[in-house]
């Protein structure tokens, strides 16, 4: 049995703490030989998860269970780290960081320095992971000489979001006014190119019923931020006090359920994410995941579930593919340390993405059963045991822990019950 000590935002509302849940949930596959202890930390200003669930609950317990560990002198065989590699630091003899990953075309020198610290790093794409090895940068030693052309040297693993599917909520109160309508799942800031977003729909719809649903917020849940977020959208919107066109303004916390809801909506076409750059893309393979067209481009984290083999084995992107060009960051999105000002990313082509909301507009049948063919091949290549089997596979090293013991069986007990045919007696 190994002490493992996992250091991250777990019970953050937050990508990360979406990252953390599932690195929890494919390693607690193998309680029987890792005994897992957390630290939770919290990240930037996002909210806090406060439903009690088993999950929380499990989640609480495994803080007592490091708080108890410490008090009475223990150490740890191996630490899992979930945030930005800047706060990776070496906690146990095995130490692995796992990063949301890269939006960009480099990563900053911290990241390789912090990096070359872990004994091997997880990242959710295949793009960040090709970025963070081809980045370089000129570092001192201790001895005060410049190595040129510092690099990673460390082993990174991809390891993918499995499938996200919840039973559809609807959500109480929310109606649309009009029978077609597009979706927009993403926080408002510098990287997610949401004023473009808007501002580009309603030039292309401002004078037709079609409506625009943005669930978004600036830095957390509180209404502080709320009355920020719509003073935000108003002021994007005054300059169109003629528009027939609707957007809604969905804040704070909705559930799993309800965003299925949202997926899975007759009256929703698809979604937009036309953000510069993706770690991955949680809301657009959430939304594939239920079938929902996708409006996005070929590019960043989202290139490792939006391509699917056509009759011909040939690897194409299955969606409303918006054009783009890659260039340097603007210098309000530069955060060092993190965004580098020596980087780029995309920025989708205005006129492309009006083009390919007008073609789903005209033609919502033919994406949605491309968005069928896209549902397929996720639900065939990401399964939770494929994925937790990834997961677990790249956390165990064997040069120093020995092979891996087979496991049990997996077994999706949430799935299986869901499925069991039961009787009820009084």
């Amino acid at each position: 049995m190994k002490k493992v000590i996992v250091k991250a935002p777990a019970l953050s509302r937050s990508g990360y703490g979406e990252q953390t849940r599932f690195a929890l949930r494919a390693l607690r596959q193998r309680e029987d030989i890792l005994d897992l202890h957390l630290i939770n930390i919290p990240w930037g200003k996002s909210g806090h998860i406060i439903e009690r669930t088993e999950e929380h609950q499990w989640l609480e317990s495994l803080m007592t269970k490091h708080n108890i560990h410490i008090g009475a002198g223990g150490t740890y065989d191996a630490s899992l780290q979930v945030t930005i590699p800047n706060e990776w630091e070496p906690l146990a003899p095995v130490n692995i960081g796992f990063t949301a990953g890269v939006e960009t075309t480099k990563v900053a020198p911290e990241w390789i320095v912090k990096g070359n610290q872990m004994n091997r790093i997880f990242v959710v794409s295949n793009h960040s992971k090709n970025i963070y090895e081809t980045s370089t940068c000129d570092v001192t030693n201790e001895t005060e000489e410049v190595i040129k052309n510092y690099s990673i040297q460390v082993p990174i693993n991809v390891t993918n979001y499995a499938i996200r599917k919840s039973d559809p909520v609807p959500l109480e109160g929310f109606e649309l006014d009009f029978d077609t309508n597009f979706l927009c799942v993403s926080q408002w800031g510098p990287r997610k190119n949401l004023e473009q977003t808007v501002r580009r729909f309603v030039e292309e719809f401002q004078h037709e019923e079609v409506g625009l649903i943005l669930k978004t917020n600036t830095m957390s849940d509180s209404v502080i931020d709320r009355r920020g977020t719509e003073m935000r959208l108003k002021g994007l919107l005054h300059e169109f006090p003629e528009r027939k066109c609707k957007l809604y303004l969905l804040h704070g916390t909705i559930s799993d359920g309800n965003l299925a809801w949202l997926y899975n909506h007759k009256k929703i076409l698809a979604l937009i994410n036309i953000a510069h750059g993706e770690g991955f893309g949680l809301p657009l393979f959430e939304a594939a995941c239920n079938g929902m067209p996708l409006i996005t481009i070929a590019w960043s984290g989202q290139a490792d579930f939006i391509y699917a083999p056509n009759k011909n084995g040939k690897m194409r992107p299955l969606v409303a593919k918006v054009d783009y060009t890659l260039q340097p960051i603007q210098p309000q999105a530069v955060w060092p340390g993190v965004l580098q000002a020596d980087s780029m990313w995309a920025f989708p082509d205005g006129n492309s993405y009006c083009r390919q909301l007008r073609e789903v507009y005209k033609n919502p049948a033919r994406f949605k059963a491309q968005a069928k063919k896209l549902q397929k091949h996720i639900l065939a290549n990401f399964s939770k045991e494929d994925m937790y089997a990834e997961v677990i596979n790249a956390f165990w090293p064997e040069d120093v822990w020995g092979p891996l013991d087979k496991a049990s069986e997996y077994v999706d007990l949430e799935g299986w019950l869901e499925n069991l045919d039961t009787e009820v007696h009084d």
